[in-house]
């Protein structure tokens, strides 16, 4: 008889089934990447005190996220600042220039979190930093995630956080007043997400 078999029968029950199962529970958690054809990274805005809204076309996902194991989830977004959409070419420039995101200097916004709460139910939180224009800040961002059952996996991730955009200079020399465009900025995302294979 293999000695780890000897070894188990010489254990209480209870001990020798915890053996067994503690490396199941130990499995890694399962990563998420986004389906971009599927999913959307929005954001609104008040400019002459009409609200408008954009969207950002080019965005990557990945959730690590295990209820069971919430140590170890993570959330990290990156987002191509020059893919930006507002439906005005004009003020689709205005927003890429110097005085506002300046795209071609700072590329990419990026938001990481290691650390993800269970609120209730299917609502989370991903506490960590959001960096634009290379400034970087705490920020604390809700959302909802829903096991989608079916021949291919997936899970669906939504929420919403509102910031400041003058509190990561996103917005310089004239454009630092408030009075033409609003400091306040919704950024909404509805992501269907699948397992990493």
């Amino acid at each position: 008889m293999p000695t780890t078999l000897r070894s188990l029968r010489t254990l209480p029950a209870a001990h020798a089934a915890l053996l067994i199962v503690c490396p199941l529970a130990h499995a890694a958690p399962p990563t998420y990447r986004l389906e971009p054809a599927q999913s959307s990274l929005s954001f609104t805005f008040t400019q002459a005190g009409a609200t408008n809204n954009g969207e950002f076309k080019t965005f990557e996902t990945t959730l690590v996220l295990d209820p069971a194991q919430l140590a170890a989830s993570r959330l990290e977004v990156s987002v191509q600042i020059g893919s930006l959409d507002t439906g005005d070419k004009d003020r689709d420039t205005t927003l890429r220039s110097g005085d506002l995101f300046d795209a071609a200097k700072f590329a990419q916004a990026r938001f990481t979190a290691s650390s993800i709460t269970h609120l209730d139910a299917n609502r989370y939180v991903a506490a960590g930093k959001l960096t634009i224009r290379d400034v970087t800040r705490e920020l604390r961002v809700p959302f909802t995630f829903d096991a989608v059952a079916g021949a291919r996996p997936a899970a669906n991730m939504a929420g919403s956080i509102v910031i400041k955009r003058l509190d990561y200079g996103v917005g310089q020399g004239d454009w630092k007043s408030t009075e033409w465009v609003g400091n306040d900025v919704t950024v909404s995302f509805k992501l269907l997400l699948r397992p990493a294979s």
